[in-house]
């Protein structure tokens, strides 16, 4: 299976190339690689941090959401960076906006 490396190997020190193309002909394959991971990897990070900014503006008193260390609650006030959320009756917690994960359904 591995017989070829040997000759590879022999072929990469004699120095002599066959395409004579120098490095452009890396170019393509380097575009593409680079399209593949926008796609793949940038662009829906994107679409998903536009949708939990949109998540954030939207929140109002009486949300019921889901912070991103699991705790479950409802909003009792909202501040330009910070919400106040009651996980339970009489215990208020404040936290930063950007830690709410999810808005949960009403019911």
């Amino acid at each position: 299976m591995f017989y070829f490396l040997p000759a590879a190997v022999a072929w990469a020190e004699d120095g002599t190339s066959v395409g004579g193309t120098g490095g452009w002909g890396m170019l393509p394959m380097i575009a593409v690689f680079g399209l593949i991971f926008y796609f793949l990897v940038i662009r829906p990070q994107q679409k998903t941090a536009k949708e939990h900014k949109k998540l954030i503006s939207e929140i109002q008193k009486g949300d019921s959401i889901v912070l991103s260390c699991g705790i479950h609650g409802r909003i009792a006030s909202v501040a330009d960076d910070t919400a106040t959320i009651e996980v339970a009756d009489n215990v208020k917690i404040k936290v930063n906006k950007d830690v709410i994960l999810a808005r949960k359904a009403q019911g």
